[in-house]
């Protein structure tokens, strides 16, 4: 079984987030990055399809040469081959063109995504990547098992968990329950020097067309003063929700 995961380069939620050219850019200037979480949980599963079933494993990025940094730790961790394509992730749908475009020339059986990432949180690119070759898609996905062709997922819904099957190829959007926090990998010493052997492949975008701008970022306003009443004291609560908060 042929397996690629797809790698989303976010920064560290310790890392101080900065704005530039009037709030309209990201400022990356100091910042840490990491494997998107939810990506990271996907890799892991992957990891164990591997070591259960002998499948192997390519991971991808769209980004530039910082991207290397995530991809070699991927490596490390126990993917088998790794993929940059050299271009800015602009947006959403430009990022799952330019993977689908690669997947058109190099089948898969599995294509494993996070459900989001943890930075602009679009949810859009394993959808679209779905779309695009037309293959089955599950997103929100927790659970998923492999057998004679037919993957048997299980995902989370409002209010409870939904069980799904259908024949590969598939897309997942995936999700802690794929794997807990306690099942990530840590790269020990000889996975940092097996990954050096290891194919990085970098290849040209192929395209360049995004759908969307940004024009401007906000950062969540401060939290305001807080005034505290005494449970008793109800007509001062009223006072202040009528006259002060306007709420009532």
């Amino acid at each position: 079984m042929k397996i690629l995961v797809c790698i989303s380069c976010v920064p560290d939620t310790t890392s101080k987030i900065n704005f530039k050219n009037e709030d309209s850019e990201f400022d990356d200037y100091g910042v840490q990055y990491v494997i998107n979480p939810n990506d990271e949980f996907g890799l892991t599963r992957a990891i164990w399809f591997k070591e259960k079933d002998n499948a192997t494993i390519d991971v991808i990025s769209v980004g530039e040469q910082s991207n290397e940094t995530i991809l070699r730790k991927a490596l490390a961790i126990g993917a088998d081959r790794a993929i940059r394509i050299n271009a800015k992730a602009v947006d959403s749908f430009n990022v799952a063109k330019n993977i689908s475009n690669f997947i058109k020339e190099n089948s898969y059986d599995l294509i494993i995504a996070g459900r989001e990432s943890i930075d602009y949180n679009g949810s859009m690119v394993p959808g679209m990547i779905s779309e695009i070759l037309n293959i089955n898609f599950i997103t929100n996905c927790v659970s998923i098992e492999i057998n004679n062709n037919i993957a048997t997922t299980k995902r989370e819904m409002e209010g409870g968990i939904e069980t799904l099957s259908c024949e590969l190829p598939l897309i997942i959007g995936g999700q802690k329950g794929l794997v807990e926090e306690s099942d990530l990998r840590i790269p020990n010493m000889r996975g940092i020097m097996q990954a050096r052997q290891k194919p990085l492949d970098i290849i040209d975008a192929a395209d360049s067309e995004k759908k969307t701008k940004t024009h401007k970022f906000y950062k969540p306003e401060e939290k305001k003063e807080i005034k505290m009443v005494s449970a008793d004291n109800l007509d001062k609560l009223i006072d202040l929700l009528h006259n002060e908060a306007k709420v009532i």
